[in-house]
């Protein structure tokens, strides 16, 4: 039997992603640095490669740490 999908809109109405924005950015990280995944986030396909992006882009800036403290 398959599991019905669940569309989840939790923070997924076209959101803001900036790579400069370092707060918003970090609730998307877990203390080892990693990103979280989407059932966590609660965004879509689109906007979850939107928030990798944006998590990878300040990372190569030197804004974002590549590990965790």
């Amino acid at each position: 039997m398959k599991r019905p999908i669940k569309k989840s809109t939790k923070g997924c109405d076209d959101p803001r992603l900036d790579y400069k924005d370092l707060e918003t950015l970090a609730k998307y990280l877990n203390p080892q640095g990693e990103i979280h995944a989407r059932r966590k986030t609660g965004y879509c396909a689109k906007c979850q490669r939107q928030l990798k992006q944006a998590i990878k882009r300040a990372r190569h800036m030197g804004l974002l740490a590549f590990v965790g403290q």
